[in-house]
């Protein structure tokens, strides 16, 4: 009798783990935290998927909110008519303050960067 209880203990542990274990690499691959994260932030400036040309968000580059976010994406949007914004970000190659990675309506992967005053600098 006790092994069988120590049996369905163990059972019942690796059960528990695998569920967890799984849903934290759901989350973890869909940027979901289940903190509270507000829509805005992911829905305006969503993380590009691993397929993206520009790849992930690099740690010298910080993704815009506010004033900043929406001034570059109606720049970017403005440059790139029917684009669709993968990322805006500060610009930590020297091209400009600020950058929107973006992909045109056919699929073509391009970069609107952005001035510190808010003025259109390129596309690439």
């Amino acid at each position: 009798m006790h092994n069988r209880l120590m049996r369905l203990a163990a059972v019942s542990a690796m059960v528990v783990g695998i569920g967890a274990g799984s849903y934290g690499i759901a989350s973890a691959a869909s940027g979901s935290s289940g903190s509270g994260t507000t829509a805005a932030a992911t829905t305006s400036n969503p993380p590009a998927a691993a397929s993206q040309p520009w790849g992930h968000q690099r740690s010298d580059e910080t993704p815009l909110t506010g004033d900043a976010l929406a001034k570059v994406t109606a720049i970017a949007k403005e440059k790139v008519p029917g684009g669709t914004i993968v990322r805006v970000e500060t610009d930590a190659d020297g091209h400009a303050s600020y950058e929107a990675h973006m992909t045109k309506a056919d699929g073509t992967p391009v970069t609107v960067y952005v001035d510190s005053d808010f003025n259109f600098v390129s596309v690439q």
